[in-house]
Protein backbone atom coordinates (compact mmCIF):
# COMPACT_ATOMS: atom_id res chain seq x y z
CA UNK A 1 0.00 0.00 0.00
CA UNK A 2 1.25 3.33 -0.92
CA UNK A 3 1.81 5.63 1.98
CA UNK A 4 -0.53 8.57 2.09
CA UNK A 5 1.00 11.80 0.73
CA UNK A 6 0.97 15.04 2.70
CA UNK A 7 -1.75 17.17 1.22
CA UNK A 8 -1.10 20.23 3.40
CA UNK A 9 -0.33 23.39 1.43
CA UNK A 10 3.35 24.25 1.15
CA UNK A 11 4.66 27.79 1.44
CA UNK A 12 7.01 29.43 -0.98
CA UNK A 13 10.58 28.23 -0.97
CA UNK A 14 12.78 30.31 1.29
CA UNK A 15 14.92 32.83 -0.52
CA UNK A 16 18.20 34.41 0.46
CA UNK A 17 18.05 36.40 3.72
CA UNK A 18 17.33 40.09 3.37
CA UNK A 19 20.24 42.38 4.02
CA UNK A 20 19.55 45.72 5.64
CA UNK A 21 22.30 48.26 5.32
CA UNK A 22 22.92 50.43 8.32
CA UNK A 23 22.86 54.12 7.51
CA UNK A 24 26.34 55.26 6.66
CA UNK A 25 27.84 58.04 8.68
CA UNK A 26 29.65 60.63 6.55
CA UNK A 27 33.42 60.35 6.63
CA UNK A 28 33.71 63.78 8.22
CA UNK A 29 30.86 65.44 10.03
CA UNK A 30 31.45 68.70 11.83
CA UNK A 31 29.28 70.01 14.67
CA UNK A 32 27.77 73.45 14.03
CA UNK A 33 29.97 75.17 16.63
CA UNK A 34 33.19 74.00 15.01
CA UNK A 35 31.89 74.77 11.52
CA UNK A 36 31.05 78.31 12.63
CA UNK A 37 34.51 78.74 14.19
CA UNK A 38 36.32 77.57 11.06
CA UNK A 39 34.18 79.86 8.88
CA UNK A 40 34.94 82.76 11.23
CA UNK A 41 38.69 82.11 10.90
CA UNK A 42 38.34 81.90 7.11
CA UNK A 43 36.42 85.16 6.83
CA UNK A 44 38.84 87.01 9.11
CA UNK A 45 41.74 85.68 7.07
CA UNK A 46 40.55 87.78 4.16
CA UNK A 47 42.49 90.60 5.83
CA UNK A 48 45.48 89.40 3.77
CA UNK A 49 43.73 90.83 0.71
CA UNK A 50 43.77 94.34 2.13
CA UNK A 51 46.45 96.91 1.29
CA UNK A 52 49.65 96.26 3.31
CA UNK A 53 49.23 99.38 5.45
CA UNK A 54 45.73 98.40 6.53
CA UNK A 55 46.67 94.77 7.06
CA UNK A 56 49.59 95.77 9.29
CA UNK A 57 47.30 98.07 11.24
CA UNK A 58 44.84 95.20 11.87
CA UNK A 59 47.65 92.96 13.11
CA UNK A 60 48.94 95.71 15.40
CA UNK A 61 45.48 96.42 16.82
CA UNK A 62 44.29 92.83 17.23
CA UNK A 63 47.53 90.86 17.51
CA UNK A 64 49.11 90.18 20.91
CA UNK A 65 52.13 92.46 21.50
CA UNK A 66 53.92 91.94 24.84
CA UNK A 67 55.56 95.38 24.60
CA UNK A 68 52.07 96.85 25.00
CA UNK A 69 52.21 95.97 28.70
CA UNK A 70 55.69 97.39 29.37
CA UNK A 71 55.07 100.20 31.90
CA UNK A 72 58.55 101.64 31.35
CA UNK A 73 57.62 102.71 27.82
CA UNK A 74 55.08 105.41 28.57
CA UNK A 75 55.71 107.22 25.29
CA UNK A 76 55.45 104.13 23.07
CA UNK A 77 52.50 104.49 20.72
CA UNK A 78 51.04 101.12 19.67
CA UNK A 79 47.76 101.14 17.69
CA UNK A 80 44.74 100.02 19.68
CA UNK A 81 45.25 102.05 22.83
CA UNK A 82 44.24 100.78 26.26
CA UNK A 83 41.42 98.63 24.91
CA UNK A 84 43.86 96.49 22.95
CA UNK A 85 45.47 95.47 26.23
CA UNK A 86 42.24 93.57 26.95
CA UNK A 87 40.82 92.27 23.69
CA UNK A 88 44.12 91.13 22.16
CA UNK A 89 44.33 88.32 24.75
CA UNK A 90 41.70 86.64 22.53
CA UNK A 91 41.61 88.41 19.17
CA UNK A 92 45.18 87.43 18.24
CA UNK A 93 43.96 83.82 17.99
CA UNK A 94 41.61 84.72 15.13
CA UNK A 95 44.38 86.05 12.86
CA UNK A 96 46.76 83.98 10.74
CA UNK A 97 49.81 84.84 8.68
CA UNK A 98 48.94 82.79 5.59
CA UNK A 99 46.86 79.87 4.32
CA UNK A 100 49.44 77.31 5.48
CA UNK A 101 49.31 78.70 9.00
CA UNK A 102 45.50 78.69 8.99
CA UNK A 103 45.23 75.28 7.33
CA UNK A 104 47.58 73.61 9.79
CA UNK A 105 45.61 74.86 12.77
CA UNK A 106 42.30 73.79 11.23
CA UNK A 107 43.74 70.37 10.39
CA UNK A 108 44.71 69.74 14.01
CA UNK A 109 41.39 71.11 15.21
CA UNK A 110 39.18 68.83 13.09
CA UNK A 111 39.35 65.63 15.19
CA UNK A 112 39.88 67.13 18.64
CA UNK A 113 37.76 70.25 18.25
CA UNK A 114 34.94 68.24 16.71
CA UNK A 115 34.73 65.91 19.72
CA UNK A 116 35.00 68.81 22.13
CA UNK A 117 32.32 70.90 20.39
CA UNK A 118 29.91 67.95 20.51
CA UNK A 119 30.65 67.46 24.20
CA UNK A 120 30.57 71.09 25.34
CA UNK A 121 27.92 72.62 23.10
CA UNK A 122 28.29 75.96 21.35
CA UNK A 123 28.58 78.40 24.27
CA UNK A 124 30.96 76.32 26.37
CA UNK A 125 33.05 75.55 23.30
CA UNK A 126 33.57 79.19 22.33
CA UNK A 127 34.24 80.30 25.92
CA UNK A 128 36.74 77.46 26.27
CA UNK A 129 38.58 78.55 23.11
CA UNK A 130 38.72 82.12 24.43
CA UNK A 131 40.04 81.03 27.84
CA UNK A 132 42.77 78.83 26.37
CA UNK A 133 43.73 81.60 23.94
CA UNK A 134 44.11 83.98 26.90
CA UNK A 135 46.20 81.40 28.76
CA UNK A 136 48.46 81.10 25.72
CA UNK A 137 48.83 84.86 25.53
CA UNK A 138 49.69 85.04 29.23
CA UNK A 139 52.38 82.38 28.82
CA UNK A 140 53.79 84.30 25.86
CA UNK A 141 53.76 87.57 27.82
CA UNK A 142 55.64 86.02 30.75
CA UNK A 143 58.33 84.61 28.48
CA UNK A 144 58.53 87.53 26.00
CA UNK A 145 57.81 90.59 28.12
CA UNK A 146 59.78 92.98 25.91
CA UNK A 147 58.83 91.54 22.50
CA UNK A 148 57.53 93.97 19.89
CA UNK A 149 56.50 91.42 17.25
CA UNK A 150 52.74 90.69 17.30
CA UNK A 151 51.79 87.09 18.04
CA UNK A 152 48.91 85.70 15.97
CA UNK A 153 47.35 82.27 15.42
CA UNK A 154 44.83 79.90 16.97
CA UNK A 155 47.38 77.34 18.10
CA UNK A 156 46.97 78.03 21.84
CA UNK A 157 43.25 77.33 21.53
CA UNK A 158 43.90 74.29 19.34
CA UNK A 159 46.38 73.01 21.91
CA UNK A 160 43.84 73.56 24.68
CA UNK A 161 41.22 71.61 22.73
CA UNK A 162 43.65 68.74 22.19
CA UNK A 163 44.53 68.64 25.89
CA UNK A 164 40.87 68.65 26.93
CA UNK A 165 39.98 65.97 24.40
CA UNK A 166 42.58 63.49 25.64
CA UNK A 167 40.79 63.49 29.01
CA UNK A 168 38.19 61.26 27.35
CA UNK A 169 39.60 60.36 23.91
CA UNK A 170 41.04 56.99 24.97
CA UNK A 171 38.14 55.86 27.15
CA UNK A 172 36.34 52.82 25.75
CA UNK A 173 33.81 53.97 23.15
CA UNK A 174 35.45 57.35 22.58
CA UNK A 175 36.93 58.59 19.32
CA UNK A 176 40.51 57.35 19.82
CA UNK A 177 39.60 54.00 21.38
CA UNK A 178 39.60 50.68 19.55
CA UNK A 179 35.87 50.22 20.23
CA UNK A 180 34.68 53.57 18.89
CA UNK A 181 30.98 54.49 19.05
CA UNK A 182 29.21 56.94 16.74
CA UNK A 183 30.50 60.50 16.86
CA UNK A 184 27.96 61.90 19.33
CA UNK A 185 28.23 58.94 21.72
CA UNK A 186 32.01 58.93 21.46
CA UNK A 187 32.10 62.57 22.52
CA UNK A 188 29.92 61.99 25.60
CA UNK A 189 31.74 59.15 27.38
CA UNK A 190 32.64 59.97 31.01
CA UNK A 191 36.10 61.52 31.24
CA UNK A 192 38.98 60.09 33.20
CA UNK A 193 39.95 61.93 36.39
CA UNK A 194 43.13 63.89 35.73
CA UNK A 195 45.20 61.74 38.09
CA UNK A 196 43.97 58.59 36.33
CA UNK A 197 44.52 60.07 32.86
CA UNK A 198 48.14 60.87 33.69
CA UNK A 199 48.70 57.20 34.59
CA UNK A 200 47.32 55.99 31.25
CA UNK A 201 50.17 54.97 28.94
CA UNK A 202 48.35 56.21 25.85
CA UNK A 203 47.80 59.66 27.36
CA UNK A 204 51.41 59.86 28.52
CA UNK A 205 52.57 58.80 25.06
CA UNK A 206 50.39 61.46 23.45
CA UNK A 207 51.78 64.10 25.82
CA UNK A 208 55.36 63.08 25.03
CA UNK A 209 54.80 63.28 21.28
CA UNK A 210 52.93 66.58 21.52
CA UNK A 211 55.57 68.27 23.65
CA UNK A 212 58.32 66.88 21.45
CA UNK A 213 56.72 68.28 18.29
CA UNK A 214 56.16 71.70 19.81
CA UNK A 215 59.57 72.09 21.40
CA UNK A 216 61.64 70.62 18.57
CA UNK A 217 59.72 71.71 15.51
CA UNK A 218 57.50 74.45 16.93
CA UNK A 219 54.53 73.87 14.64
CA UNK A 220 51.60 76.26 15.16
CA UNK A 221 50.98 79.79 16.38
CA UNK A 222 53.65 82.21 15.21
CA UNK A 223 54.90 85.69 15.87
CA UNK A 224 54.98 87.91 12.81
CA UNK A 225 56.58 91.21 11.97
CA UNK A 226 58.12 92.72 8.86
CA UNK A 227 61.49 91.02 9.36
CA UNK A 228 61.06 87.87 11.43
CA UNK A 229 58.78 84.90 11.73
CA UNK A 230 59.16 82.70 14.80
CA UNK A 231 57.19 80.03 16.61
CA UNK A 232 55.52 81.06 19.88
CA UNK A 233 55.68 77.57 21.36
CA UNK A 234 55.30 78.86 24.92
CA UNK A 235 51.79 79.99 23.98
CA UNK A 236 51.01 76.45 22.83
CA UNK A 237 52.07 75.07 26.20
CA UNK A 238 50.07 77.72 28.06
CA UNK A 239 46.94 76.85 26.11
CA UNK A 240 47.58 73.13 26.50
CA UNK A 241 47.93 73.26 30.28
CA UNK A 242 44.86 75.48 30.54
CA UNK A 243 42.83 72.97 28.54
CA UNK A 244 44.11 70.03 30.56
CA UNK A 245 43.52 71.63 33.96
CA UNK A 246 40.33 73.61 33.29
CA UNK A 247 38.52 70.87 31.35
CA UNK A 248 36.50 69.82 34.41
CA UNK A 249 35.07 73.34 34.83
CA UNK A 250 33.51 73.17 31.35
CA UNK A 251 32.64 69.48 31.11
CA UNK A 252 28.85 68.88 31.28
CA UNK A 253 29.14 65.07 31.29
CA UNK A 254 28.82 63.54 34.80
CA UNK A 255 32.00 62.13 36.25
CA UNK A 256 32.43 58.48 37.20
CA UNK A 257 34.22 56.91 40.15
CA UNK A 258 37.92 56.22 39.69
CA UNK A 259 37.47 52.43 39.76
CA UNK A 260 34.67 52.68 37.20
CA UNK A 261 36.86 54.88 35.02
CA UNK A 262 39.58 52.24 35.17
CA UNK A 263 37.16 49.64 33.88
CA UNK A 264 35.62 51.82 31.20
CA UNK A 265 38.99 52.83 29.80
CA UNK A 266 39.84 49.27 28.76
CA UNK A 267 39.32 48.79 25.05
CA UNK A 268 39.70 45.02 25.01
CA UNK A 269 37.28 42.90 27.03
CA UNK A 270 38.51 40.09 29.27
CA UNK A 271 38.51 36.80 27.40
CA UNK A 272 37.54 33.43 28.93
Amino acid sequence: MDSPQDSSPQGPEPGPPAVVEAPREPILTLPPALTAYILLLAVIHLHVLLPPELENWIIDVFGFIPKRYDSSLLNLQIPGGAGAKVWTFVTYSLLHANLTHLGFNVLWLLPFGSALARRFGTVRFFVFLAVTAAAGALAHLITHEHAVAPMIGASASVSGAMAAAIRFAFVRGSFLSFSRSDADTAAKVPALPLSRALRDGRVVGFLAVWFGINIIFGVGAIGVDAETTSVAWQAHIGGFFAGLLLFALFDPVPRVRSDAADASSRDVSDRI
